[in-house]
């Protein structure tokens, strides 16, 4: 794979919402990943069961927004808190995150997809119980940053 090969999926990803990418050519395998910064969080319409009243969550990302770190969910699917219904959650509240630790699964499409943590921390609140369907941009977790 040439450095314009390179440059021409780098520039890819600033063009599109596409936040990680992977391809393999001759060989070669080359993983792209950047961090998506969102200025406004939109809640969805939709209250699913066992979630706070309406307009709970809006209130509190906004309460804490000057000093928390908002997880969020990068694509629309089903939100997994353990590997197996059986394994323990990959996290707990109050427990020590660092940046990369998978935070929680969000099954799309037959696709278990890890979402991982953004910055060392201290997890404050899951914000979804588990296997609720989630949006994309919904708020996961509130994370109290190191």
């Amino acid at each position: 794979m040439e450095l314009e090969d390179l440059k021409s999926l780098i520039e890819l990803l600033k063009e599109t919402d596409i936040t990680e990418l992977q391809v393999e050519k001759e060989g070669t395998k080359v993983k792209i990943k950047r961090e998506k910064l969102f200025g406004t969080i939109e809640i969805p319409a939709h209250k699913p069961q066992g979630m706070l009243p309406e307009g709970g969550i809006r209130e509190m990302v906004e309460e804490d927004n000057q000093r928390l770190i908002t997880i969020t969910s990068p694509i629309v699917g089903t939100f997994y808190k353990s590997p197996t219904p059986e394994a323990p959650a990959f996290v707990e509240t109050g427990a020590k995150v660092r940046k990369g630790q998978v935070l929680c699964i969000i099954e799309a499409m037959k696709l278990m997809n890890e979402i991982e943590c953004e910055a060392d921390g201290t997890v404050v609140k899951a914000l979804i119980e588990n296997g609720q369907p989630v949006e994309y941009g919904e708020p996961l977790f509130l994370i109290e940053p190191a």
